[in-house]
């Protein structure tokens, strides 16, 4: 495994870590927001079927969860690893979601080849479970895409320091799931942003609605993206018109945004105090991201060197 000396991994100059206020005041934020958003619609668009689990804040956080358990258990092979019985455990302590929707959440993972069992044999409820290398490689990626674009904001160097050191991932990502897992700011977020992500693809939908707003401008009230069409989300984020229909209506409710004409193909607008809080739900992500990070760099033991 290719790595590099600790004042390569974490140079002392480069150990602040941002705080959501910094990042959402930083003047580059909105064109990294704007690009992250992007990305994650693009990993979408290259794995639909897979990507879906993270797309509503129950899944993001059921499959964050069994991701921690994994790499917890690859850092520390001391550390309990993941089972059917232990994510309910958890489950049941966080009051995510229900016994029955955990053990279908695992079913589909499996089905759709993101976890694999590390024995046949066995109680499925106790089996150990590990992430397959595609759910890795897709978490990855969107680990460090994230790293890219808090790299745009203060000129860091994350991304390379991951590509230099896969372990970092492994490290970080318990912390990460941790912390948001128990942080309001991001697991019950104003009714603006929980109008979209408490419905299956809302989350993707909004990141769609974010991509299109022009990052360079000043807020007003209600900000135009130009026309848009609710049969361009049904069909791309594979979900039925009256769910998209009803998404939507959610969010007009709360005035969060809505067509300047009673037509559904006509310009569309995005309020102002949702921009606001989307930036913000996503600054706490993005913060945990970097904090973990840094705490990864800490704490990921040098490699073993082997001679020639």
């Amino acid at each position: 495994m290719t790595s590099v000396s600790t004042a390569l991994r974490f140079p002392p100059d480069e150990a602040k870590v941002l705080t959501v206020e910094a990042i959402v005041e930083n003047r580059l934020y909105p064109f990294a927001l704007k690009d992250a958003a992007l990305k994650l619609i693009a990993m979408h668009d290259a794995a639909p079927r897979i990507v879906r689990y993270t797309a509503d804040m129950k899944r993001w956080l059921l499959t964050q969860s069994i991701l921690a358990f994994h790499f917890q258990r690859v850092t520390s092979p001391s550390h309990p690893g993941l089972t059917a019985a232990k994510l309910n455990a958890l489950i049941t302590e966080s009051k995510v979601a229900s016994k029955n929707t955990a053990f279908a959440h695992l079913a589909e993972m499996r089905n759709y080849g993101l976890l694999v069992d590390t024995n046949e044999s066995g109680d499925r409820r106790v089996r150990q479970l590990r992430i397959s290398e595609t759910a890795e490689i897709l978490i990855r990626e969107w680990f460090d895409e994230h790293l890219k674009s808090l790299d745009m904001l203060d000129g860091g160097t994350r991304f390379s320091q991951s590509s230099a050191d896969p372990r970092l991932l492994w490290y970080a990502q318990p912390r990460m799931a941790q912390s948001l897992f128990h942080d309001p700011g991001w697991a019950s977020p104003t009714q603006t942003v929980d109008a979209f992500v408490r419905t299956a693809s809302g989350s993707n939908i909004l990141h769609d609605l974010m991509s299109r707003l022009p990052p360079e401008k000043e807020l007003e009230p209600r900000m135009s993206i130009g026309p848009l069409r609710i049969g361009e989300f049904f069909k791309r984020y594979a979900i039925s018109r009256t769910h998209a229909r009803r998404l939507f209506d959610r969010a007009q409710l709360v005035d969060a945004c809505g067509w300047d004409l009673s037509s559904d193909s006509a310009d569309f607008w995005l309020g102002a105090e949702l921009i606001r809080d989307y930036r913000h739900w996503q600054a706490v992500k993005f913060a945990a991201i970097d904090e973990a990070f840094e705490w990864a760099c800490r704490h990921v033991p040098e490699p073993t060197m082997r001679s020639p």
